[in-house]
């Protein structure tokens, strides 16, 4: 197939820095779209405004696969409509200037790759098991990965073999979830959130990188998979298991709801809601986890 060169966008990220040095690592050719250009880096970034809808088309030259990964923090800042408004135009307008700039410049592409979320089943705590034929929820989180994903049709439509993946929450060193989560059980003041009920979908930031990897390699990847690991674990079971790996103990009570509801107002919803979310399929393709267990991959991430 020849030289493989990768576009990714969001590569600066916390996902798109692990996905960026595999793929270098395994031979690929990287080039990131960002907003400050800077040509003389091993992953060179040309520059992009979405607002602007402008893209160097240099950027594009030779490239044959699209990462993208481009979007504003979902948990960055409180959800009034100007933001949830932004949150959906950051991923939504960015793959349709992605998708725009390829079409004009009549580029062939071999694959999209395009992020998504487990927020598309809704922030809420059930006995059910998603998978990926559920429709999508009807609050702000499902509105948005549905979006989301359907601005990658267009892609789809035009014969490029797409990939989907419904990210859960990333396990990394690097920051991220984990750190906020792991940062009180460091000083003695960890606490199960919420009820209790609610599943927290995970994955390891290596596996995810690795995934990635799996779908620009494999030509019968195609569709949406849920890019979560095979232990369910509940957001108690994942605080004990982080006091556990620092070796501190877990001395409070949960942390009520309500507090946290004051404090985030409707980002709230997605640590105080969580149901369980199958990764059959992703399995059914062949992938194999290095880290399905919570344990090991939390040993991993928060070891010195």
């Amino acid at each position: 197939m020849g030289q493989r060169k990768i576009l990714i966008s969001g590569g600066g990220g916390l996902i798109g820095r692990g996905v960026s040095n595999l793929l270098l690592k395994k031979g690929f050719t990287v080039v990131h779209l960002s907003r400050k250009e800077n040509l003389n880096a091993e992953m060179p970034s040309y520059r992009w405004d979405i607002e602007k809808k402008f893209l160097d088309p240099r950027a594009l030259h030779g490239i044959t696969d699209v990462i993208h990964l481009a979007g504003a923090g979902i948990a960055d800042q409180n959800w009034t409509a100007q933001r949830k408004q932004e949150l959906i135009d950051s991923r939504v307008k960015s793959a349709e200037l992605i998708f725009n700039s390829i079409q004009s410049e009549g580029i062939q592409l071999h694959s999209l790759i395009g992020a998504s979320a487990v927020g598309f089943y809704g922030a809420s705590t059930s006995d059910k098991i998603y998978a990926e034929k559920d429709p999508p929820a009807s609050d702000f989180l499902g509105t948005c990965c549905k979006m989301w994903e359907k601005s990658y049709e267009a892609f789809n439509n035009s014969g490029i073999r797409t990939v989907i993946f419904r990210i859960g929450i990333v396990i990394s060193r690097h920051g991220g979830a984990l750190a906020k989560l792991a940062a009180p059980v460091r000083f003695g003041a960890g606490a199960a959130l919420g009820s209790g009920k609610q599943y927290v979908p995970w994955i390891h930031e290596k596996d995810l990188h690795r995934l990635f990897l799996s779908a620009i390699e494999s030509q019968e990847m195609s569709g949406i998979y849920n890019a979560v690991a095979t232990e369910h674990c509940t957001n108690p079971q994942l605080t004990k298991a982080i006091a556990k790996t620092l070796h501190r103990p877990l001395l409070l009570p949960n942390v009520p709801g309500f507090v946290l509801r004051l404090t985030l107002g409707e980002r709230a919803d997605m640590i105080l809601e969580g149901s369980r979310v199958s990764n059959n399929r992703l399995l059914s393709s062949g992938f194999q986890f290095e880290f399905p267990e919570i344990l090991p991959a939390l040993s991993d991430s928060l070891k010195n």
